[in-house]
């Protein structure tokens, strides 16, 4: 019967860590077309490192452990007319691909469903077994 407890634990840091995911990604793709004047105040795309949650000898769900900076170079525009351009006519955009943020959206969006119908197929289970035992 812990067994099936523990699932709800693992699933529940699973939600949690993907929830982070899908707003790291919404951050990206809000910021996606920020322009800087330098290229170290460009905006760089965020991505959430996981980390296994250990109990002991077994797996407990993962977490997220950091941010990590994409350290895909930024994007270099020639716009002279910009406000925010150098001397030499350049504003800075972001390293924010959008066709990877949806695909990393889609992927957390997916994996948090699934953690969903874990705790949902977990909860009738032990609805059932409480039944048998009446």
């Amino acid at each position: 019967m812990s067994q099936l407890f523990n699932i709800f634990n693992i699933s529940g840091a699973t939600l949690t860590a993907q929830s982070q995911r899908l707003n790291a990604t919404a951050s990206n793709i809000a910021n996606a077309n920020n322009i800087s004047a330098t290229e170290a105040d460009a905006y760089k795309a965020k991505h959430p490192v996981f980390k296994e949650i250990l109990n002991g000898d077994k797996a407990g769900g993962v977490r997220v452990a950091a941010l990590a900076e994409s350290q895909r170079p930024v994007e270099k525009i020639y716009n002279p007319g910009h406000p925010l351009a150098n001397e030499e006519g350049y504003v800075f955009g972001t390293n924010v691909s959008p066709v990877e943020e949806m695909a990393n959206m889609i992927s957390a969006q997916r994996s948090y469903q699934q953690n969903v119908e874990v705790v949902n197929v977990t909860k009738s289970m032990l609805m059932r077994t409480i039944q048998m035992g009446q």
